[in-house]
């Protein structure tokens, strides 16, 4: 994969060694930091010092744990979310550090390991591609941040972390294409109509989780959207997928979550009972919805006009749709980028 490298990371790649990143960052000039004893919870005390924009301190942090336990996987995380917090703060130089380095470590790692034998190191190597991309982007390299994206999706395209990839590439690059297809082999309710056949048509697509409480909160907003513009045309797609689980995590096989996805949508989106919901995992990887609710608003002619992954509020998603009923996709959205 393409590095980033206008900007000198000097790579902690023993158990014991800093973690030194040539930045300029919040807290440059102040008193050094009193050592720190190796946190209980290193992921959580780093991302209270990046709440008091310490990058210092969680590097301080961050060094005693290594010292102490090695570069675990929890160690990367953490230094993953220093790079997330720089990106925040728009500390461009030093996020790209911190992600160039997590992602370097964590490609140490995966020389020993796969991807998916535990969570935290797709979080850690996840959230340094989507650091590094962002930066690119943030600089008006959009371009290279997408071309970045793409090669990052090839190398993972069979871990866990596709479905993220994926969901920076489209926030970067999805609005003014035509809306993905959808897989619709399984479904609950009538059979899909395919979303080519809805051109002509303004339509949502909103990706919904049983276990999802913003997915909830949402619907009821989604349902007066439809009350109120269904008779302009307006529809909604809501894909949904299956996770393994059904109430309080239980284990469950296909069959009986299928059965708890139909309870869920009757019980809480009761008026997704008069439209199909394609239940598809592979559909969430190609539009990258890892996160839920993802909602998708597509004008008359096919055409992605928002990409948004999280909850929207009554405010924040009628003027969209109001423009795309009316015929105004120039007013829908303007560029990607959104998270």
């Amino acid at each position: 994969m393409t590095r980033i490298s206008s900007w000198t990371v000097v790579l902690a790649l023993t158990a014991g060694a800093a973690i030194t990143v040539q930045a300029q960052s919040p807290s440059q000039g102040a008193a050094p930091a009193p050592a720190v004893a190796a946190p209980q919870s290193v992921i959580t005390d780093v991302r209270a010092a990046i709440a008091k924009n310490d990058f210092a301190g969680g590097e301080q942090i961050l060094t005693a744990y290594r010292k102490s336990k090695g570069t675990t996987p929890e160690a990367l995380e953490a230094l993953s979310w220093l790079g997330r917090g720089a990106l925040a703060a728009k500390e461009l130089d030093q996020a790209q550090a911190y992600a160039e380095q997590t992602f370097d470590l964590c490609e140490v790692a995966l020389k020993t390991r796969k991807m998916d034998d535990e969570p935290r190191l797709p979080i850690a190597i996840g959230a340094a591609i989507e650091v590094r991309a962002n930066v690119l982007a943030e600089r008006g390299a959009r371009a290279d941040a997408v071309s970045l994206l793409n090669e990052a999706l090839a190398e993972f395209k069979t871990t866990s972390i596709r479905t993220r990839i994926q969901k920076n590439i489209n926030l970067l690059s999805l609005e003014g294409k035509a809306a993905p297809a959808l897989e619709a082999a399984e479904y609950l309710g009538a059979k899909p109509t395919t979303l080519a056949a809805l051109k002509g048509k303004p339509f949502v697509v909103f990706f919904w989780a049983h276990w999802c409480p913003d997915c909830k909160a949402m619907g009821p907003v989604l349902a007066k959207m439809l009350a109120t513009y269904g008779s302009k045309g307006l529809t909604v797609v809501a894909p949904t997928q299956r996770y393994g689980y059904v109430a309080a995590r239980k284990a469950a096989p296909a069959a009986e979550e299928m059965t708890y996805i139909a309870q869920i949508r009757d019980q809480n989106y009761p008026w997704l009972k008069r439209l199909s919901v394609p239940v598809s995992e592979e559909s969430f990887k190609r539009y990258g919805a890892s996160t839920s609710p993802t909602v998708v608003v597509v004008d008359r002619a096919g055409i992605v006009r928002l990409y948004h992954p999280g909850q929207m509020t009554q405010e924040q998603i009628e003027p969209l749709i109001r423009a795309v009923v009316d015929d105004k996709p120039g007013t829908a959205a303007a560029g990607g980028g959104r998270r």
